[in-house]
């Protein structure tokens, strides 16, 4: 199988396509001086952009990573991925989540 790397910079590509898989890396907020929502959509915009120039978009994501540097902007952060993704993934009173991916 063919593997595309795209953004290639010193260290690592921001995008990988291998067979029909698409791997992002992680993605931050171009102005830090934004607040955590603005810094969420900041990444979202990224991430479209992203997928669209790797042929795919948002409703083929497989798996998502979130991390928060304070755990007290989970509402904020979730107002902005719920609208983007438009599924909510998580209740607001849970106190942990976990993903996963595994090979087989």
């Amino acid at each position: 199988m063919s593997i595309k790397r795209s953004k290639v910079g010193a260290r690592m590509s921001q995008c990988v396509v291998h067979g029909d898989t698409v791997y992002l890396a992680g993605q931050v907020a171009d102005d830090p001086n934004a607040d955590v929502a603005g810094q969420t959509k900041q990444i979202l915009a990224k991430v479209d952009g992203l997928l669209a120039e790797a042929g795919s978009d948002k409703s083929k994501l497989l798996s998502a990573t979130v991390w928060l540097s304070d755990i007290r902007a989970f509402d904020e952060m979730n107002k902005v991925w719920d609208a983007w993704i438009e599924a909510k993934l998580a209740r607001p009173n849970l106190l942990v989540e976990i993903g996963f991916v595994a090979g087989r």
